[in-house]
């Protein structure tokens, strides 16, 4: 995914209204989501830094990483984050079949043992025939504002700029705890965290239900 928009446009946003952007509010709320973890060092380093803010987020977890890592997982729970279903291989829902898709949801449903209806389809990539399939109580969640924390195109300050300006109370925010995009997250989410708390943001955790 090398071409990409900050902001989730608003005519795609009204095209797939079934799934969530932002939260509608006029408190001073940022979400921060973080998608492909948990792994060694970088999810570690987040909390660290979520921590120093006393700020809260969501994390969309890779099924095989928490059985590779549940350590790092049960951290994330403790601290009070919340956690969402990001599939257990990172599937692209537009190059897979309905049934392996649903599949491979279950089954990072399954190693989460968390009581969450929170779903981030990887790289925003779902069919309809596949989100008809999803159990009836599930939030698909997308984003209004992307960084491209995993971009080789995008200079860590554009991206933090990029970020800041077009944040607004309810905004939804992805970023990655990846190897991939570790070097940009990690420049980004700080000076994220100090700006708008400097603002009089708060950073919440999404409700699981």
């Amino acid at each position: 995914m090398n071409f990409f928009l900050h902001r989730s446009p608003a005519w795609l946003q009204w095209l797939l209204s079934d799934y969530t952007w932002r939260i509608d509010t006029s408190e001073k709320i940022i979400y921060l989501t973080f998608d492909d973890g948990p792994i060694p060092v970088v999810t570690e380093q987040v909390m660290g830094t979520l921590e120093t803010f006393n700020a809260k987020a969501t994390f969309f977890c890779i099924g095989d990483n928490v059985r590779k890592y549940p350590g790092i997982f049960s951290e994330l729970k403790k601290r009070g984050h919340s956690i969402g279903n990001h599939t257990y291989n990172h599937l692209n829902g537009w190059k897979t079949a309905d049934e392996v898709y649903l599949d491979n949801f279950h089954r990072c449903q399954d190693i989460l043992q968390t009581d969450t209806r929170l779903f981030r389809p990887p790289y925003g990539r779902i069919r309809k025939a596949q989100y008809r399939l999803l159990p009836g109580d599930t939030k698909v969640m997308m984003w209004d504002v992307l960084t491209g924390d995993f971009s080789p195109n995008v200079l860590p300050a554009s991206a933090l700029n990029s970020a800041i300006r077009l944040s607004r109370p309810g905004t939804i925010m992805l970023l990655h705890d990846s190897i991939k995009a570790e070097q940009k997250m990690s420049y980004i989410l700080p000076r994220v965290l100090e700006h708008f708390s400097e603002s009089g943001y708060r950073f919440e955790a999404l409700p699981m239900q």
